[in-house]
């Protein structure tokens, strides 16, 4: 039988058969190429849009919590609605202490931010009075824009005002730079308000200082006494050493009888080491009150500060601190051991 078909081709051999190069062409290839971007950028949007959806969530639960931080003007930051934790603030502002912090600033800029809360009104203080206030006194003393603006974190502000007490004293507490009478006040003032009518202020330092130790809080209860009792007499409560303040406390609730007395010697004192005696010597017993007398030029200072050149010297019962830019950790040790074994001597001359 022929191998070929009716139309005269014979079978092509398997070795004889070429296969056919299919090339897309110059409008296939751009029609995958547009497809394949198209079905990229689909993929690459969705996936942006899902970041950026959990991003702003993420952001609005740190707004929620304060920690966000932003930049605002100091001249915008009210501190009139939540009462201040510390009791002579026209002094703290004056204060050698207050200098250094500026210096700070002044040389390095704000390191640490202040916190805020919104209300409808504004932007009110919640903690860094200090702060806040060394930026406004550069600001008014130096013209320099770095000055009138100040990182603040914001927060919304709690629902319980109480709250907003625990906030503003626990920095300060931690940092052990509140005096036990400042500390009381707090507890007063909070007392006073509106919204905590009914918890007095003894109950209320447990509250508001309850990350400290239960015998500090005993300590800040007797304060409160002291002030409740006294307050409007004493006129350096600050400087009133946390041994003396809890003796006179509970000598008051023992003898309240002597109150009055004790209030009126308090009229006349003038200074903080007056303040102490008249505190020291209404409870001493009668023997002891003469044996202890000492001259006026005799008396222990509660606290004093002085300059050596341009170190600083604070002194007050059990510490001697020297605030001075020498690298002490660069010294010698045996040397700086030297200086303070001669420092000791020196004291203990007559």
């Amino acid at each position: 039988m022929s191998g070929k078909s009716k139309f005269g081709f014979e079978p092509l051999e398997p070795a004889d058969v070429k296969p056919r190069k299919r090339e897309v062409g110059p409008m296939g290839a751009a029609v995958r190429e547009a497809a394949g971007s198209l079905a990229e950028s689909t993929e690459t949007l969705v996936e942006q849009r899902r970041q950026n959806a959990s991003d702003a969530k993420a952001f609005r639960t740190a707004q929620g919590e304060g920690r966000v931080l932003e930049m605002l003007r100091v001249d915008d930051i009210r501190t009139d609605d939540l009462p201040r934790d510390r009791i002579d603030l026209t002094a703290t502002a004056g204060s050698d202490e207050m200098e250094e912090l500026k210096a700070s600033i002044r040389a390095r800029g704000q390191k640490e931010p202040i916190e805020v809360f919104r209300t409808g009104a504004g932007f009110q203080l919640k903690k860094g009075w200090r702060r806040l206030t060394a930026l406004k006194q550069l600001w008014q003393e130096t013209g320099d824009t770095r000055f009138a603006v100040v990182t603040a974190r914001v927060s919304s502000g709690p629902t319980d005002r109480i709250d907003l007490y625990i906030d503003m004293v626990e920095e300060n507490v931690i940092r052990e730079d509140l005096s036990f009478a400042e500390m009381a006040q707090v507890a007063i003032t909070a007392a006073g308000e509106a919204g905590l009518e009914g918890q007095g202020a003894d109950a209320l330092v447990g509250r508001i200082f309850a990350s400290l130790h239960k015998m500090k809080r005993s300590y800040i209860r007797s304060f409160v006494f002291l002030l409740e009792e006294l307050g409007d007499v004493l006129p350096y409560p600050k400087a009133i050493s946390r041994n003396l303040g809890v003796e006179v406390a509970r000598r008051l609730q023992a003898s309240p009888e002597v109150s009055q007395s004790l209030r009126s010697a308090l009229t006349s004192v003038r200074s903080a080491e007056e303040q102490a005696d008249v505190l020291s010597r209404t409870f001493a017993p009668p023997a002891s009150r003469v044996s202890s007398g000492r001259a006026p030029d005799q008396k222990k200072a509660v606290k004093y500060e002085f300059h050596v050149g341009e170190a600083k010297v604070t002194a007050r019962k059990g510490e001697c601190r020297i605030l001075s830019e020498t690298d002490f950790s660069s010294i010698d040790r045996k040397r700086l051991q030297s200086a303070i074994e001669a420092f000791h001597r020196v004291l203990r001359e007559e």
